[in-house]
């Protein structure tokens, strides 16, 4: 699984934060009946609104392996245009075709 060099920096310098956070995102994943890809879609919707390009990422990359399509997450994308604004949306569609690029058919 990639992990951006930053982000394995934070973890082996912050181990009890990153395990705090870790936890957090386990009870909340776990809190209710909305099942790992939609959870991912949901996230990968929440990190476009937030215009974090990280996030933007690696939701897209956890949708697929949560089992999400190629076109699930590129409809998603699509649907955040008329919330955060085509600027916003083009930036994310790029973000995920660069992901979508990287995944095998």
């Amino acid at each position: 699984m990639y992990l951006p060099d930053i982000f394995k920096e934070f973890l082996d310098k912050h181990v009890e934060i990153a395990d705090a956070y870790r936890k957090v995102g386990d009870l909340t994943a776990e809190a209710g009946p909305i099942d790992s890809k939609t959870q991912h879609l949901i996230q990968l919707g929440i990190s476009i609104g937030n215009g974090s390009k990280g996030g933007v990422r690696s939701h897209a990359r956890r949708a697929l392996d949560a089992g999400a399509t190629k076109s699930e997450i590129v409809q998603t994308v699509l649907m955040s245009g008329t919330i955060v604004g085509f600027p916003a949306m083009i930036a994310a569609y790029g973000w995920t075709q660069e992901v979508l690029a990287s995944e095998a058919d």
